[in-house]
Order: structure tokens, then C-alpha cells, then sequence
């Protein structure tokens, strides 16, 4: 038997209706790979098992299916670490041993259970790319590793092999792409397996600033930079995350955590992959201390930092939780989140309203405002006539405050007394009768 510690997983999820959030949408089945790492404990990607309401695990060449549970998951590096609570399951299996990050041209096998077929399947190829890379499933930028070995529905969440080790987790292929695949490395699950054994947060920490080049020479000039100077130059910085309190803007980062980061961006990672800074992100926990040094007003200045779970104005991953969603005088409010601008379908990106899309990429996280609450829709009523087509319309005041984030919101609706006047982005008013609003 070729690799004895790969399984099927088998998941029945339900997801959120973000278009009616009182309710879900029907349950619905889906199978992923995973591979045994010890014990009863299996690995397989985060997105396998996301909104699951039941897990099983099946052996090679094995018709029994052994019920599972999901021990950690991060959403964030999609893995996830199930459980099997039948001792024999394992029996005779060796686990899996998790190891470095490949080198290019590396020779590796992806092994899972793709869709076509019932038995385990073997496809080969080399690593072509080690480069930070968007994460489908939640958008983050992390390390990955791209492979040209094929990485097909069913093959998810499958461990790829390189001198019988794992050296990634197979989680998503490249559009467009012809046997191209991506794997989540070692360093992340690593770092995952790790956080587990620890009890860290299973959050991958985020540094929480947008940057831009200084590969300007004006620019560098402006700040102060010397010749030997390097680094980005910081444009925002996101209320509540890893950086608040430590940098701000029009400060330059020029290192972090040791790594030395170059005009665009760049970092020597390892010693071998020039590759963007948010590489070094997924070595880290929430709650560990990272160094940096930056150059504020044309004087050096070392700071730390200490990690914390990544911070949006407009959240990118809702899994395995309801959305948040209040009805007043039959107005719809909800948070805005990526799960909810996925009810624009497969292009969301080019469909959702501007400004909606407008707070998703640039919003900035303050003190003064945490979430964006939208407006998602109205169910017509006599109380609410003419307000028809103000939904999905982002919140801006309620009798002239902005609400800080939808707990704010329900608490100066509920507060109300009288008339309460709702603002729109659009720049539409929204008037209630309070009195009337609450007995519809």
C-alpha cells in the first residue's frame, strides 16, 4: 500500500444564507484528502471541513467510514486537525512526518483522492515557485509553494510528499492553469501543529498596515532615507491589530523580526526565497513578540510588536459562525463581511455595489469605527414605504452618530425614542417612527 497514512474525509456542511441570515442553506456533502499525523489525529485543509455539521475519515482500501471531529482549525492557513475518537483506526499506521520547506525543482507527490474514482491517486511533478500567495479561502497572504503536479476537486486538504515527508497540504489549484496546484508549506503547518500542542489561538497573526515602495527617489529623500537605507513606507495602520500603537503612518519599515526588507517590499526569506514580508507571518503565534525597526522622522527606531489575529474593517472569514443581523421597522441590518458580498456570485469583485467593495479594499479600522453595517434589505411594510431601494447602502449615522460597529448600532436603534433617523452612504434618510417601527 502506497502512503497508508492518506485518507478520505467526508464532510456534511451547512452554510449561511447571508441573503436571509435567520436561516441556512440546505446541508450539503463534500469530499477532501487528509493524511494521519499521529495518533487518531488527522490533517487536512481548513476549507474540507468549513460550516461542517458531521465528519468522517475513511482508510485506503477500507469501506468502513469512522466518524471524525475537528480537534483546531485556522481558517486563516485553511488547515485543520480532526480527531478520531476509534483507537483502532490508526492501528498499524505510521504517522506522517511533517518536514522542510522543498527547494525549486524539487521532485514531490501529491496524494488524495480526487474526483473520478474511489481508489487513492499519485500524481507527480516538481516545485516550480516559493512566493507569498493570496489563500482562497481566506484571502490572506501567506507563504505557499506551487507544484506542477495536478491538484484537482477531491485532492484538497492532501498531503504532498517529498522523500516520504510532508512537505504541504494541497489546497487550492491556479485558474487557468494546466496541472498547476498550490500547498500550504511545512513552516505553516509547523507552526499550526505546534500552536495545537501549545494551545495557541489557531488565528495566523497579521501585522495590520498597508505599505507602498520606496522605490522613488524623491521619495526615499522625503523621508530621510541614506543610500543603505531599505524598507516600505507605512500608509495606514488598522485599529485593534499587531502594528497599533507601534507604527504609524509615514513611517518606513526596514526590518523585521532580523529580515532586512528591500525598496519593493522583499525580504530574504530563509536565506533562499526573495519573496514579500508577510512570508515571515505564518512562523509566528498571537502572542509572540516580533522585533522591527523603523526610520520616523529621519531617526531609527527599534520597536516590537506583539502579534494579534488579523484586523479588517470588512472581515474576510466567517466560517463556522451565523452571521449577525438585527430587523428593525422591517429594515435588515447586517455587518458587511466578504461572505456577505459573495451574495453577488462567482464575480462579486466586479458586481457588489462601489462603495461597498470601495470599504472591503480600502476601509481603515479606527477607534471611531470598527465595522461597516449595511443596510441589506427591506421587507416591505407600511412603516418603511419608499425605503424600497436603499438596501445595500452602507450605514453612515444614527441621529447623527456613526456607530462604531453593529453591537453600537442595535444599542442607539434600541435606544431610540420618538423619530430615529437613519444616513445612508448614498446620502439617502432613512426615518422611522420608532413607536410604529417597533410594532411592526
Amino acid at each position: 500500500m502506497t502512503h497508508p497514512q492518506v485518507v478520505r474525509v467526508y464532510s456534511t456542511y451547512q452554510d449561511p444564507d447571508y441573503e436571509c441570515p435567520w436561516q441556512s442553506v440546505a446541508p450539503r456533502g463534500s469530499t477532501g484528502s487528509g493524511v494521519i499525523v499521529g495518533g487518531q489525529r488527522i490533517l487536512t485543509g481548513a476549507h474540507v471541513v468549513a460550516n461542517a455539521t458531521f465528519v468522517q475519515v475513511q482508510k485506503q482500501s477500507d469501506p468502513k467510514k469512522v466518524t471524525a471531529r475537528v480537534l483546531a482549525i485556522s481558517h486563516d492557513c485553511d488547515l485543520a486537525l480532526l480527531q478520531v475518537e476509534d483507537r483502532s483506526f490508526a492501528r498499524g499506521i505510521k504517522p506522517a512526518v511533517v518536514g522542510d520547506l522543498p527547494k525549486l525543482r524539487d521532485e514531490v507527490q501529491v496524494v488524495g483522492y480526487p474526483i473520478g474514482g474511489e481508489e487513492v491517486s499519485i500524481t507527480e511533478g516538481v516545485v516550480s515557485r516559493v512566493e507569498v500567495q493570496r489563500y482562497e479561502h481566506s484571502q490572506r497572504h501567506l507563504l505557499a509553494v506551487t507544484v506542477d503536479a495536478a491538484i484537482n476537486e477531491g485532492n484538497s486538504g492532501g498531503p504532498v510528499f517529498a522523500r516520504n515527508k510532508v512537505v504541504g497540504i494541497a489546497f487550492q489549484a491556479l485558474p487557468d492553469a494546466e496541472n498547476v496546484g498550490e500547498m500550504v508549506p511545512a513552516p505553516i503547518i509547523q507552526a499550526f501543529l505546534s500552536g495545537v500542542r501549545r494551545k495557541k489561538p489557531a488565528d495566523v497573526p497579521g501585522i495590520g498596515v498597508s505599505t507602498q515602495p520606496l522605490e522613488n527617489p524623491a521619495l526615499r529623500k522625503h523621508f530621510g532615507m541614506k543610500k543603505s537605507d531599505s524598507g516600505v513606507l507605512i500608509t495606514a495602520v488598522q485599529y485593534g491589530s499587531s502594528a497599533w500603537g507601534a507604527f504609524q503612518p509615514n513611517d518606513v519599515l526596514m526590518q523585521l523580526h532580523g529580515h532586512k526588507i528591500a525598496d519593493n517590499g522583499t525580504i530574504k526569506y530563509r536565506g533562499r526565497y526573495r519573496c514579500q514580508f508577510d512570508a515571515l507571518i505564518g512562523d509566528f503565534h498571537c502572542g509572540d513578540k516580533v522585533r522591527a525597526r523603523v526610520l520616523r522622522d529621519g531617526r531609527s527606531e527599534d520597536v516590537e510588536l506583539e502579534m494579534q489575529p488579523m484586523q479588517w474593517l470588512v472581515p474576510r472569514t466567517e466560517y463556522d459562525r451565523r452571521p449577525m443581523w438585527f430587523v428593525f421597522g422591517g429594515l435588515v441590518f447586517q455587518r458587511l463581511t466578504a461572505e456577505y458580498l459573495r451574495n453577488w456570485g462567482d464575480a462579486w469583485w466586479d458586481k457588489a455595489p462601489k462603495g461597498l467593495l470601495h470599504a472591503y479594499y480600502y476601509g481603515l479600522r479606527r477607534p471611531q469605527q470598527r465595522e461597516v453595517v449595511v443596510l441589506a434589505q427591506v421587507l416591505a411594510d407600511d412603516v418603511n414605504v419608499g425605503y424600497e431601494s436603499f438596501a445595500n447602502d452602507a450605514v453612515t449615522g444614527v441621529d447623527g452618530k456613526l456607530p462604531v460597529d453593529m453591537a453600537d448600532f442595535v444599542k442607539r436603534m434600541d435606544g431610540a425614542e420618538g423619530e430615529v433617523v437613519v444616513r445612508l452612504a448614498s446620502g439617502a434618510t432613512v426615518l422611522l417612527d420608532v413607536r410604529a417601527a417597533r410594532a411592526a
